[in-house]
């Protein structure tokens, strides 16, 4: 199952801490759930938040890239891929998956991963944070970009 295993990071203190969510547009019902998921995990954490629209999955690097160069401490990327009957699926994702990875090591600046992969809608709606949903996947991608930006804020310097 989905989920299982999952990390709990507890409660954040993230006040002073400014958080872009860059959310694709497509399926609309889906991307509703997981930004307000994401939006709600900056509030209880007490980072401020934007949200930036962009067409799709493609695009979140580069919308993820501009935030990072503007001085975001941390970046949530919000999209959905459902699998088709073509191989747009795969290329589509690896390009997504590995911009945004690109992004965070370059940019050193955390990128919470919110982009479902998935085989059919159902699942992705089940991911979405809805009421009967059964993950929240828009809020554990913000979680986990804001819990990174604190651990990275306190490293020691040797």
């Amino acid at each position: 199952m989905s989920g299982t295993g999952a990390a709990r990071v507890g409660r954040l203190d993230a006040s002073g801490l400014r958080v872009a969510i860059v959310a694709a547009s497509w399926h609309d019902q889906v991307m509703s759930g997981l930004i307000a998921g994401a939006q709600a995990a900056c509030d209880s954490a007490g980072a401020s938040c934007v949200v930036i629209r962009v067409p799709g999955a493609f695009e979140l690097p580069i919308a993820a890239a501009a935030c990072a160069d503007a001085g975001y401490d941390a970046i949530v990327a919000l999209g959905t891929v459902v699998r088709g009957g073509t191989p747009h699926f795969e290329y589509v994702c690896d390009a997504a998956t590995s911009g945004l990875s690109r992004v965070a090591i370059e940019a050193r600046t955390p990128v919470g991963f919110g982009l479902l992969t998935c085989d059919t809608v159902e699942q992705a709606l089940d991911r979405a944070g809805l009421p009967g949903s059964s993950e929240d996947k828009g809020r554990e991608a913000a979680e986990a970009a804001i819990a990174t930006a604190l651990a990275l804020r306190d490293i020691p310097t040797p």
